[in-house]
């Protein structure tokens, strides 16, 4: 059985900087793409950014620079380091990993809340 735990959520005024984590623990033999969504109140899920096993990321356009994913492989982690927070980023933010366990898969994470108000 595989799980994805995120932590790191709170709220944060604008300007301010969170930093996400998701830790994969379980029967796990290897861990391929992991990334980052959100979803906001009456919208649909959305990709923030993502990373391969061999470190290719890619990021939403929305991101412009302001968020940074990252992984510990060794940790079986994965970060999200957010800066120059806006209101429009309160969401909850979900982690995903492809994971290769009895069968391979994608798994998510509980979800972690965001909130950006002053």
């Amino acid at each position: 059985q595989v799980q994805l735990v995120e932590s790191g959520g709170g709220s944060v005024q604008p300007g301010g900087s969170l930093r996400l984590s998701c830790v994969a623990s379980g029967s796990i033999e290897r861990i391929y793409g992991m990334g980052w969504y959100r979803q906001a109140p009456g919208k649909q899920r959305e990709l923030v950014a993502g990373i391969t096993s061999g470190g290719r990321i890619n990021y939403a356009a929305f991101v412009k620079g302001r968020f940074t994913i990252s992984r510990d492989n060794a940790k079986n982690t994965v970060y999200l380091q957010m800066n120059s927070l806006k209101p429009e980023d309160t969401a909850v933010y979900y982690c995903n990993a492809d994971i290769l366990s009895s069968t391979r898969g994608g798994y998510w994470g509980q979800g972690t809340q965001v909130t950006v108000s002053s």
